[in-house]
């Protein structure tokens, strides 16, 4: 398939090549992107710049390599790089420290933009700043675009779209449950998290977790109220996705779902996909047994207000993790798997005996899924005609040929109509 065409020296182009997602970024499309691709790699080093080239060359040893190009975080590197491509590739965080230089620089310059941060905060933040810029100049923005939080998104999606084709029904309730994981942590999300509450205000941050706070319009429509037990347990019995509890990432998943709901109302070019009025979202993380399920959650409790209210708890923590541009080893990469569940019921009259059920994994690094998933995000974005307008996005506007790219490089979405 061909890609667009457009006036910049670059398709796409890496800023951050060297840290430990951006090299991760840069093997992808060296083994699965057209051969015609235009593109380069950029950060501040020039030296560590050519050790990622030499690695994909090792790759990949016929492709033509990336270009090199210097950069610094100042708007002056950021908005010149801008210039040069089609669509921009940022791994360099933590997003709320560091990631305004590139966004604001994507927005002002009509540059497509793909991002991996998991800080709902910020992505509030850079919305209220640069949306309207964004809409002005044809930017398409798309941050939360890595494992935090397109699978989440993504499985909404599937959802919605298997209730409409095979009931003819909008969506009521989708509750996504985090099965099953296997994988550790690298030293640049360790520092995000410890650095969060360093930036932003608590009520700033809880503020970015309430309802459809990053939603375009709001949504009157709750989920079903949690029963007593339930809020002093942390524990929900859900059909199809059995024994759940308290999940790390669901109040920032719910948030990018919610703006995928609130921008399917709302743009015309994506009103096809509208999951209805009385949607609602809930996101947990399966619990093995009653016990590991309420620790689950407690844990979850106590860690977020020490790490709110507790600076010295931070400070010790930074010496316990990986630093910046560290991670689990290739070896223990290989290990690793993730795999995703999710329910939803249609939004009919009566009563239904019938949900759908998706199930999306993956087998391999954490790391190279978040790769994965801004890499075949802007490849959906070169090559497809998505009628969008320039604004801040999800990765569920990318739409049903992002979810084909996904399957087809090993994040395989399974999804089915079942007995509730």
């Amino acid at each position: 398939m061909p890609f667009k065409k457009h006036s910049r020296q670059y398709d796409l182009v890496v800023f951050g090549a060297t840290g430990f997602t951006g090299l991760l970024c840069a093997e992808h499309i060296t083994t699965h992107f057209p051969t015609d691709l235009k593109w380069a790699i950029a950060g501040r080093s020039a030296e560590k710049l050519q050790n990622v080239i030499n690695e994909c060359k090792s790759l990949n040893p016929d492709r033509q390599q990336p270009a090199i190009e210097i950069c610094s975080l100042n708007d002056a590197d950021l908005g010149a790089l801008a210039k040069k491509t089609f669509i921009l590739i940022t791994t360099v965080g933590p997003y709320a420290k560091y990631g305004e230089y590139a966004f604001k620089a994507c927005a002002e310059n009509g540059t497509h933009y793909f991002d991996c941060t998991g800080e709902a905060v910020w992505h509030m933040a850079m919305i209220k700043k640069y949306e309207a810029t964004a809409k002005a100049t044809g930017a398409c923005l798309f941050p939360q675009a890595g494992i935090e939080s397109a699978p989440s998104d993504l499985i909404a999606f599937k959802l919605a779209s298997v209730i409409k084709s095979d009931l003819s029904a909008p969506v009521k309730d989708v509750v996504v449950s985090m099965h099953d994981i296997r994988g550790a942590p690298s030293g640049g999300t360790l520092n995000t998290v410890l650095s969060l509450f360093d930036i932003f205000h608590w009520k700033e941050v809880a503020k970015s977790h309430k309802p459809y706070a990053l939603s375009p319009v709001q949504n009157p429509k709750r989920p079903p109220k949690p029963s007593l037990l339930s809020k002093l347990t942390g524990l929900h019995s859900i059909s199809n996705l059995g024994l759940v509890s308290t999940s790390i990432t669901g109040g920032t998943d719910a948030a990018v779902v919610q703006r995928s709901w609130g921008l399917f109302k709302q743009e015309p070019s994506l009103q096809k996909y509208f999951y209805g009025p009385n949607f609602t979202y809930r996101e947990f993380m399966r619990a093995r047994s009653y016990l590991r399920g309420m620790a689950m959650h407690y844990g979850l409790v106590i860690g977020g207000l020490l790490l709110m209210f507790c600076s010295p708890f931070r400070t010790m923590m930074r010496k316990f993790v990986y630093q910046p541009g560290e991670g689990p080893s290739r070896e223990d990469q290989k290990k690793e798997y993730i795999q995703l569940r999710g329910v939803a019921t249609p939004d009919i009259p009566t009563e239904t005996s019938k949900q759908a059920f998706c199930k999306a994994e993956y087998s391999g690094g954490m790391y190279y899924l978040t790769a994965i998933l801004l890499c075949q995000g802007a490849l959906t974005l070169l090559q497809d005609d998505l009628e969008l307008k320039g604004g801040v996005y999800t990765p569920a506007c990318l739409g049903h040929g992002y979810i084909d790219r996904l399957n087809d490089v090993g994040f395989k979405f399974e999804t089915r109509i079942v007995n509730a």
